[in-house]
């Protein structure tokens, strides 16, 4: 990922909070055939491995998990909030015009060797895992328990798991740092009008620009 140094955020402890806030990401090999990309849930386990070891599961039909290679190499796209920047925003345009739309975000790019699993139980526990992660915020949370055990297996039996022990790590949180100050409070005004205060983006600029 091209990140210049203005845009770059190596700080670790950011990087992972912010890959469990996402938690959906894409997940992209090289295969046989070439590229092969799912969009799947992911946990992130930070006490095992120096940066951390994502987890997750895959449909055993889909091409990803069709490979005899080992050491694969695996890329984790985390695409956090965004936003398109218009010129109309900064004070710049009414001082020269020499300005151009932008588009700022954050992502971050997880990469490690991707490893496969059948294994029943420690499948189940990584689903039970996934699942209890997103039912906490519900009044009455569901849980793997709650559906039939014969059906649960023959689920189970549907679908691999795999790990990525992360090797690396490149965050970029691209927010206006790189314009003036007199742009910076436009871009923010901006969102705020635009999106509400409240909208993720708008959240994130603001933290970051006046920080």
């Amino acid at each position: 990922m091209y990140t210049p140094p203005h845009f770059r955020e190596d700080d670790i402890a950011l990087l992972h909070e912010t890959i469990r806030r996402i938690a959906f990401g894409t997940l992209v090999t090289l295969g046989p055939d070439g590229l092969v990309a799912s969009h799947v849930p992911m946990l992130l386990d930070t006490s095992k491995g120096e940066n951390g070891t994502l987890t997750g599961h895959l449909a055993k039909a889909n091409i990803q998990t069709k490979t005899e290679a080992s050491d694969i190499e695996a890329l984790a796209i985390f695409q956090g909030p965004e936003a398109y920047i218009t010129p109309n925003w900064y004070a710049t345009k009414q001082e020269h015009g020499k300005v151009v739309p932008t588009w700022n975000y954050v992502a971050v790019h997880a990469y490690g060797k991707i490893s496969f699993f059948e294994d029943a139980e420690r499948l189940r526990d990584q689903v039970s895992s996934l699942t209890d992660r997103h039912e906490a915020a519900n009044a009455e949370p569901w849980a793997l328990n709650d559906a039939p055990e014969k059906f649960v297996q023959s689920q189970l039996k549907g679908i691999i798991g795999f790990e990525i022990p992360i090797a690396r790590m490149d965050g970029k949180w691209k927010l206006s740092q790189n314009r003036p100050a007199a742009d910076k409070e436009g871009v923010i005004s901006g969102l705020d009008a635009r999106d509400g205060a409240d909208a993720a983006i708008s959240s994130v600029t603001r933290e970051r620009l006046q920080s």
